[in-house]
């Protein structure tokens, strides 16, 4: 195999796990976090998509922050211009701050001297604007505006703060004690929503999760308990009719049934994800595990009966929402991007919590099919919705134009509402604090890229790796023990559901010890390790052609092909004479093969009656013009100009 071997500057240190650099570390969990200290991304899928998510989309989205005027709105409440030409909706804000946490992220990387001044110019720029009791928010409160917190069911203002909170964190972990102020201003803002919303303030909570998350992160970075308090009220109060209701119903905003009595998620898929995210930190940090037991099988049966094959969530465009189970037709998936990222946040507490194996293939489909898919090579232009058929070709977005969010074309610039670019900044920076953990007994892998491991085990003891891989390219993760080992421990790997017939081998000295077949779940090598001694895990990638459980009505009698983690797709670019890929079906047994680096099934033309009534007797389609056609990682859909586009692929 070819290795990456292009590093970002930063040395990495062996850091003690109470300095932990990662957007999310418990206080106590079954897994400890490795953060940026101690794992460094250097190359491979991922480490490509990290060098562009830094050279471009960071330095795309501020163009776009002050050319759109969310950022000039803080210029103008410091200087009281405000509210006449305030412009974006009301949740602009967030993206700010979203942008910060993704470029305290990207300087916790790789030192950028010039990202550094950038963020501290805009830190200075929404210092600016907040004021005297902590209150921060362009939208409200200020003469010629609704008053502060009237419009809890769609006013986002503590959905903003949440934002702000976690680029506070952000930065605190990767920089401590750093004198541009952003913690300070965090926890202003944080200390009057509790007196305001706190057990003897306003009896409700935002209509847009995210704030829940934030705090109970923001109370284990400062030590403030007042703070987890606050999150954990938030998460009690929801499901009692508290906010006013709307057409699509309290569902909508996850206050029709209490976080503990729900069964699976449902209504809005990014409020309803954040929020579980938020009672995962809740019910770890009180120790409530009957909490902890209720979104457990939540996150099951969402998985299990909610979820496109893409990991992608959410199949209602009107409200963004979940439908019911089995509803997940593939031409009207909405799959918001800040939905799969959202669901990486839950699955990865639940991760920690538990060690649970199943969590971690949750999260590597939605980061190769969801996460992924949203930006286009060079970074600046995305996917807001990710749709598994497209029936006509897309509309090329204006460079420079700002495109409607709901309607699944080709990837655009921005948005109306362009929630998603920045939350794919923020994951994409901080994506090294994914990699790997650490328990009492070692060191477990969940994703697979080329990477350097330098930490410390609970017991102090030094643990230095490299892993060697072009995953998803082939399927061989090589891990090397750089030092020798005092006693043994376990390096632990994620052996995916379906690397079904993977195997580890296990060499040391230059010589075959073990090697032995091994289950999806995880496979464990305990030993004394040595310098230089290399444990390497196969997974099987040749491709898989996978069927819906036949409740799922949309897509019944169609098949999938998958290879590795990456979902495959038929796009009309590759298929000769055809604009709609809905007039082609599989010919003979779906046997997909691999030839010239790409998978390639039998497809042909359907020959379609002339006549107008579309129904009649039961009868097998004619079919024209049969050939093998390649198929594209569904990652890589729409890079080649309008097209359309299925992941589901009719048998006849």
């Amino acid at each position: 195999m070819t290795m990456s071997t292009t590093l970002p500057s930063r040395p990495l240190d062996v850091a003690p796990p109470s300095t932990v650099i990662a957007p999310v570390v418990p206080p106590r969990s079954t897994l400890r976090p490795l953060g940026l200290g101690e794992v460094r991304i250097t190359g491979g899928f991922w480490g490509e998509r990290q060098r562009v998510n830094a050279a471009h989309t960071l330095a795309h989205i501020l163009d776009r922050l002050e050319s759109e005027g969310w950022l000039p709105n803080f210029d103008l409440a410091a200087a009281g211009g405000l509210p006449e030409g305030r412009r974006g909706r009301e949740f602009s804000d967030s993206e700010i701050y979203k942008f910060l946490e993704a470029a305290a992220w990207e300087i916790g990387r790789s030192d950028d001297a010039d990202l550094e001044r950038t963020f501290r110019a805009v830190v200075a720029r929404v210092a600016a604007a907040q004021e005297d009791d902590g209150y921060l928010n362009t939208e409200f409160g200020r003469p010629g505006q609704q008053p502060r917190w009237s419009d809890l069911e769609w006013g986002h203002e503590l959905y903003c703060l949440g934002h702000l909170f976690q680029a506070a964190v952000a930065r605190e972990r990767t920089r401590p004690g750093a004198d541009d102020g952003l913690l300070t201003i965090a926890r202003r803002a944080a200390d009057l929503v509790c007196d305001v919303f706190g057990p003897d303030g306003i009896p409700a909570f935002c209509g847009h999760p995210e704030i829940e998350t934030a705090l109970a992160e923001l109370s284990r970075l400062t030590g403030e308990p007042r703070y987890g308090r606050q999150a954990a009220l938030f998460v009690s109060r929801r499901g009692h009719e508290t906010l006013r209701d709307i057409e699509w119903g309290r569902t909508y905003f996850q206050d029709d049934v209490p976080v503990r009595d729900a069964e699976a998620l449902s209504g809005h898929a990014v409020r309803a994800n954040y929020l579980a995210a938020g009672a995962v930190d809740v019910a770890v940090d009180s120790g409530d595990d009957a909490l902890l037991d209720s979104l457990r099988r939540q996150w099951g049966r969402t998985r299990g009966r909610r979820t496109y094959i893409t990991g992608g969530q959410g199949s209602h465009h009107q409200d963004e929402a979940f439908g019911v189970d089995w509803e997940l037709p593939p031409d009207r998936a909405y799959s918001e991007t800040c939905a799969g990222i959202a669901s990486v946040m839950f699955s990865w507490r639940l991760l920690l919590n538990d060690g649970d194996a199943s969590y971690a293939d949750l999260i590597e489909r939605t980061l190769y099919n969801v996460v992924a898919t949203s930006p286009a090579a060079d970074g600046r232009s995305f996917f807001y919705a990710n749709t598994l058929h497209q029936r006509v070709p897309g509309v090329v977005a204006d460079p420079e134009g700002t495109s409607p969010r709901a309607s699944s074309s080709l990837r655009a610039p921005w948005f109306e509402v362009s929630c998603c670019p920045p939350n794919v900044a923020r994951t994409l920076a901080s994506l090294d604090a994914y990699v790997a953990t650490a328990d009492a007994d070692g060191i477990q892998l969940h994703q697979y890229a080329p990477a350097e491991i330098r930490t410390v085990l609970d017991d102090g003891r030094p643990v230095s790796l490299d892993v060697e891989t072009v995953y998803p390219a082939d399927g061989t993760i090589r891990v090397t023990v750089n030092d020798d080992s005092a006693g043994e421990w376990t390096l632990s790997l994620r052996v995916p559901q379906w690397a079904e017939g993977a195997h580890v081998a296990i060499r040391s000295g230059g010589e075959l010890v073990d090697t032995h077949a091994v289950a999806p779940g995880i496979a464990r090598v305990r030993r004394a390790f040595r310098t230089g001694d290399v444990v390497e895990l196969e997974l099987p990638m040749a491709p898989r052609v996978v069927a819906p459980d036949p409740r799922i009505d949309a897509v019944r009698g169609c098949i999938a092909v998958e290879r590795g983690p990456e979902v495959l797709a038929l796009e009309s670019a590759d298929v000769s004479g055809v604009d709609d890929v809905g007039d082609v079906c599989l010919v003979g047994e779906p046997a997909p093969f691999e030839r010239d680096g790409r998978v390639w099934i039998r497809v042909g033309h359907r020959v379609v009656p002339t006549e107008t009534w579309p129904y009649r007797e039961s009868t097998a389609p004619e079919v024209a013009d049969a050939d093998a056609v390649p198929l594209v990682a569904y990652h890589d859909w729409g890079n080649r100009g309008p097209s359309t586009m299925r992941v589901w692929i009719p048998t006849s």
